[in-house]
């Protein structure tokens, strides 16, 4: 029978590597858990781990082992205060070189984050930017499983893993299945955000702490090399490397190998598929490990081959 179970970690994580666990669940059982904030803040205001991103975690989940796929379904993504902040200042890689000369100071900023309105805005804006009120946008920047071969690869980057990749897609109604290198999985969770661009390009979204609310499901023999996800209109994969063309052909490469074994399609027409109707999006680019999504919308997929 499916359990829910509240998490209230005692210790955070800089790395996502295989450690002893936080705690053990089964298969399909439902984790509630407060994240806090990238630079280590709770919804109190207090200082409680270190920076970048500490994860809440490891979570073993029982039966997973190397060669599984560990799916995650993000069910809810709460805010647990009503401040974010983030910094006033593009990533030079982001700009031309000359212009990159004009980077301000990366101050920080604070925001407001109206859970009545469901709206975020800046809490001192000036006068250009009076205007600017986003709708509460949540996501998960950083989580992931622990990685193969006993790495311990810091919250600051991404891999095959995951870790973080600060893709907007992985929000509420998303699933994001991650192959499992190790026994248990050891899932990791942090680093939410109440709103971003593509990218996160400024080297944050608004960040803050949220409550979430996450199934964990084992999928026996996953046979996946990246990250793969679904959200209610398409399906996506990740890639995560530098340079950005090395985390498409990663993403890329995922896809294809979805499309022939769960679609039966054949090579050519993964590239006729594809082709016509593929669309790319940008994770991470200030990370040291970019992030690049491929997706198709369901509407163009065949249907799934009837098993014998």
């Amino acid at each position: 029978m499916t359990e829910t179970h509240r998490f209230t970690p005692s210790a955070w994580s800089n790395v996502l590597a295989d450690m002893a666990p936080a705690m053990h669940i089964s298969s399909g059982d439902i984790v509630i858990t407060e994240t806090l904030d990238a630079a280590g803040t709770n919804a109190h205001g207090e200082q409680t781990a270190d920076r970048p991103n500490p994860m809440n975690g490891p979570i073993y989940v029982a039966g997973a082992e190397p060669g599984d796929a560990l799916r995650v379904d993000i069910l809810r993504i709460d805010p647990a205060r009503e401040t974010g902040w983030t910094r006033a200042a593009l990533s030079a890689n982001v700009l031309e070189p000359e212009y990159a000369r004009n980077i301000p100071p990366r101050d920080r900023s604070e925001w407001i984050i109206d859970r009545k309105a469901s709206t975020v805005r800046l809490e001192a804006p000036g006068a250009a930017l009076k205007h600017l009120i986003l709708p509460y946008a949540p996501m998960i920047g950083c989580f992931g499983v622990a990685p193969a071969g006993g790495e311990a690869i810091s919250t600051a980057t991404s891999g095959r893993n995951g870790g973080n990749m600060d893709y907007r897609g992985f929000t509420i109604g998303c699933s994001v299945s991650f192959p499992v290198s190790v026994s248990g999985a050891l899932f990791f969770v942090g680093d939410c955000h109440a709103a971003q661009g593509d990218g996160e390009i400024s080297g944050t979204g608004v960040e803050t702490c949220c409550d979430v609310e996450l199934r964990l499901t084992v999928e026996k023999h996953g046979g996946i090399g990246w990250p793969r996800g679904e959200l209610d209109n398409r399906i996506f994969t990740v890639g995560n490397a530098r340079p950005l063309d090395q985390a498409l052909q990663h993403a890329t490469t995922e896809m294809v190998a979805w499309l022939k074994s769960d679609y039966g399609l054949s090579d050519s027409d993964a590239a006729h598929l594809l082709g016509q109707t593929v669309r790319y999006e940008v994770g991470n680019v200030f990370n040291p490990a970019y992030t690049m999504i491929c997706s198709v919308e369901k509407k163009w997929l065949p249907e799934k081959p009837k098993m014998a």
